[in-house]
Formats: structure tokens, C-alpha cells, sequence
């Protein structure tokens, strides 16, 4: 590659992780930087992050992939953990809470009031989601709540509320740009899924003045130009910013109905465009997948413990150092040994939205080991995203073919193999590690003219391996699992 063609940088701010990667005009990845980051838990139920030490990775991230390269950049591109939210004070950009994470309760008791209240239908109608403490609109009451005059000092503009890609625009802008995209925003349950705007509603129910909220617009377009920061350069456009499952949607080149695409990462998530909004019947959420000129709705279904199960039963298990060798002691196995570990350690997601279920090991016996415990917890990621393929293929009007699969967990060749036996349908991993980036990369390409629609995006060559299902016992294990699941 001759080094004056420009690139775009794509940052994705995970949980885990503070990436940054450069992409050129073929989809390639030239250059990659991250970021470990870690996630306190204050008290049982409550999970959180600091703001500026999110930010200070992502600048580190962004400064091991320039020293990599001497060409130019073209735009800024954004992929971030979803549902996350924190404040910050307008006038200072100074954050005024943690970051609480998606992973966290604590807005549980205002969650049970509305549903108490009979809100829960008005609430899913408008928003497309369950009422449940994932979401950002109860994350930020609790926020207002606990900030001295939260309420009139948001009310006043003062405070401003966000979700990641909000504060990383605000931060690469230097406060010029207040605003989020829709896909992000679609995540909070304070945007009316039909007008992409914040509903009335909705910010009264929660008690959210609209004052303190950003801007909504399309995922692909100018949202600002950067300040410099080290290697990076002032006046860069920002011409993308999309949540990171929509961003791992968009990468895999999941453009069309049918599709359905899961990312395995500490939760999972499932999702699948629709060519209209469709209202879920069977507990998954209804979302905007991404807005270019128009919105594509995708159907999803989020589970809360996956990888996240697989690292808190390692440590349960005094293995955290030799998680990958218990792993494949797991998987050469020849069964569980009736052994069933359903992951609820802070609720259950979809599609059954009890935050009240509490995780649960059954079936032990003088001869489980440990690794049987290893080999459940594998499992159960498996188990739980047939769950929710399930509760797809009753809401869609598509019938659903194979499921494309990335994320850390899918480097699990076993389990690849188990869920392909499981659903009975061809599993396809993405070998690309930064999917989520690459979506980002992928619509602010297409923002600037780089690929001229989904056809030109789809060509795009992406290294991929298939795993085919083969006829054995799993339909009994998937019987025995439900059996367990619902003792929860």
C-alpha cells in the first residue's frame, strides 16, 4: 500500500477494551492498538467504570496505531459498549458519576415501580425494550438522583447525560459536540423508535429533562472534527458513531432479513435486520440496527453472562491462571456429566427479562470435577443463544438461516462446533478480532463515497471459517437444560 492513501481510524470502546484500528480502501485492517480497561463492582449488583480512565485508553490506543504509520487519515469512526451512562458538567466537561456500566443493577427498585405502575407496555411500545436496569434510562434517573440538585441542574442544561460514544465525541471535539446516533440512542429506552427522537413520553416517565439529553443523528455523517491529541490530528472528520453489536452487524455484512449475527462477548448479543419494525411477541428487543438516509430496524436479544460466566466460574474454580487449559480439559469431556450451570449471576436477559433470577449449578455428584463445571459454563453460552434464535425465528417473518458468530469466546473451536450441533444450523466465525471496529470503519467509508452502497460493502473479503452441524445427542442436553433453567 502506498503509504500517502488515507486511512480511517475506527475506535471501539468496549468493557474490556479500548481498541483502535486503521482501515484502508479494501476493508483491511494496516494497524491495530489496545487498551486493557476494568470494571469495579463498589457492591453486589453494582458495576462501574471511570470516565477519564476510559478516555486516557482510548488516546494511548489511538497513538500505538499512529506511530505504526505515516499515512494520512481520512475520518474518525466510532464503535462503543452500549447502554453505559454517565454525566459530566457542561461548562467543565468534568464527569459528575462513574460510567454504570450496562452490566449493572442498581435502578432495579425504580425498574419494579414503573412495571408496578403498569408502564411496562407504554414503555416497550415506544422504545422497543423491556423494562429492565440494562437499559440507560434508569441508569440515569439513579445518576440525577445522586448528584446533589441532579434534577434542577439538569433541567438548567447544566448536566450533560450520555452514553459512551456521546462522551468520546465530546472529548475528541472539546466539547463542541453535544450528540449521539440512533443506534445508541435506541439503546437508552428514552427514544421513540418511530420518529428517532427522544419521546415526551418516555422522559417523563423517567423523569430525564430533555435539557441534559444530546442530539440524535444518523450513524453515518460529519458529527464534528477532532482536536489534536498526540498523533492525532486536528480537523479530522467523525463521519460515524453506532453501537458495537450494530457495529459487528454492519462488519459481518448482515444487510439483509434472515441474517442473524451473535457477538460473544462478556454478555451476547443476537441481532437481525428487518425490512419493517416489527414488535416483538417473544421477549426480544426491537432496535434500530443503524440510520443512513433511513433507519434498518433489527430484532435482538441480549444475554447478560457468557463470557463474563466463563471468567466468574475460573475463578470459582481457582483457575483464572489456567483458564485456557481448564477450557480444553472441558472439551474433551466426553459429556457434563449431567452437570447444568445456568449463568443468571445478575439476572436473565432475554428472552426472559427476570432480573430477579439468580444463577444456579445442578446436577453434582461425588464425580463432577471441575472441569465439568467448565464444561456447563461452555454450555450454557451455547444453551442461552439458542434461547433467543429461538424466540427470532418466532418473531420473524424471514425464516433464519445460519448464524454468523464473533467476539473473544468463538476462538472456542469446541463450542463453535457444539452450537452449529445445537441450533442444527451452520455456524459462521468472523476471524476478524475488531468486527465492531470494522463496522464503524465501514459506514464512515461509506459516508465518504469509499464503497458506494451494501452490494460494494458485501464484496468486501472477510476471512471467515464454517462450522456444519452433525445429527448427535444434543436435542436431550437442550431438554435438560431448560429443566434447570427453569428452577432459576
Amino acid at each position: 500500500m502506498a503509504s500517502h492513501d488515507p486511512l480511517i481510524l475506527a475506535l471501539d470502546e468496549g468493557t474490556t477494551n479500548a481498541k483502535a484500528i486503521l482501515v484502508d480502501r479494501a476493508g483491511r485492517v494496516v494497524a491495530r492498538s489496545s487498551q486493557p480497561l476494568t470494571v469495579s463492582h463498589p457492591q453486589p449488583g453494582y458495576a462501574e467504570q471511570d470516565p477519564m480512565a476510559i478516555w486516557r485508553a482510548m488516546l494511548a490506543s489511538i497513538d500505538g496505531c499512529m506511530a505504526q504509520t505515516a499515512a494520512p487519515l481520512a475520518a474518525v469512526a466510532i464503535s462503543n459498549q452500549r447502554e453505559s451512562a454517565l454525566a459530566w458538567e457542561r461548562s467543565t466537561g468534568n464527569p459528575i458519576s462513574p460510567l454504570v456500566s450496562w452490566q449493572c443493577r442498581r435502578s432495579t427498585r425504580f425498574c419494579e415501580q414503573l412495571t408496578a405502575q403498569g408502564q411496562a407496555d407504554v414503555i416497550r411500545e415506544r422504545s422497543g425494550l423491556a423494562v429492565d436496569p440494562m437499559f440507560s434510562a434508569g441508569k440515569m434517573r439513579w445518576i440525577l438522583d445522586n448528584i446533589p440538585n441532579g434534577q434542577s441542574r439538569a433541567a438548567e442544561g447544566e448536566i450533560c447525560l450520555g452514553t459512551v460514544d456521546c462522551w468520546l465525541l465530546w472529548q475528541l471535539t472539546g466539547g463542541k459536540v453535544f450528540a449521539t446516533d440512533a443506534s445508541n440512542a435506541a439503546r437508552t429506552q428514552l427514544m421513540d423508535l418511530r420518529t428517532l427522537q427522544w419521546s415526551s413520553e418516555l422522559l417523563g416517565l423517567f423523569g430525564i429533562p430533555l435539557a441534559a439529553l444530546p442530539e440524535i443523528l444518523p450513524s453515518a455523517g460529519i458529527f464534528g472534527e477532532t482536536l489534536e491529541f498526540g498523533h492525532l490530528p486536528a480537523g479530522l472528520p467523525i463521519m460515524s458513531m453506532i453501537g458495537d453489536s450494530h457495529a459487528a452487524l454492519f462488519g459481518q455484512g448482515g444487510f439483509t432479513p434472515g441474517l442473524v449475527k451473535a457477538t460473544l462477548g462478556t454478555g451476547s448479543s443476537l441481532m437481525t435486520p428487518m425490512s419493517q419494525l416489527i414488535s416483538s411477541g417473544a421477549g426480544l428487543a426491537t432496535t434500530v440496527a443503524w440510520q443512513t438516509d433511513t433507519p434498518t430496524y433489527a430484532l435482538e436479544g441480549n444475554i447478560v453472562h457468557t463470557g463474563g460466566a466463563v471468567h466468574w466460574a475460573a475463578r470459582l474454580l481457582g483457575a483464572s491462571e489456567d483458564l485456557d487449559a481448564l477450557t480444553n480439559e472441558a472439551a474433551t469431556l466426553s459429556s457434563n456429566g449431567g452437570v447444568y450451570f445456568v449463568p443468571a449471576l445478575s439476572g436473565l436477559g432475554a428472552p426472559h427479562w427476570r432480573a430477579d433470577a439468580r444463577g444456579l449449578i445442578t446436577g453434582l455428584t461425588d464425580a463432577s470435577t471441575r472441569a465439568h463445571v467448565m464444561r456447563a459454563t461452555l454450555e450454557a453460552i451455547a444453551f442461552q443463544i439458542r434461547d433467543v434464535f429461538e424466540a427470532m425465528e418466532q418473531d420473524s417473518p424471514e425464516p433464519l438461516g445460519e448464524l454468523w458468530v464473533d467476539g473473544g469466546a468463538t476462538r472456542n473451536e469446541w463450542l463453535m462446533q457444539f452450537q452449529a450441533d445445537l441450533l442444527q444450523r451452520p455456524v459462521i466465525r468472523s476471524l476478524s478480532p475488531e468486527v465492531s471496529a470494522l463496522g464503524a470503519a465501514h459506514l464512515a467509508g461509506q459516508a465518504l463515497g469509499w464503497w458506494e452502497d451494501s452490494n460494494a460493502l458485501a464484496d468486501l473479503e472477510r476471512p471467515r471459517q464454517r462450522y456444519e452441524p452433525r445429527n448427535n445427542q444434543v436435542p436431550d442436553l437442550y431438554d435438560q437444560w431448560k429443566d434447570a433453567l427453569r428452577r432459576t
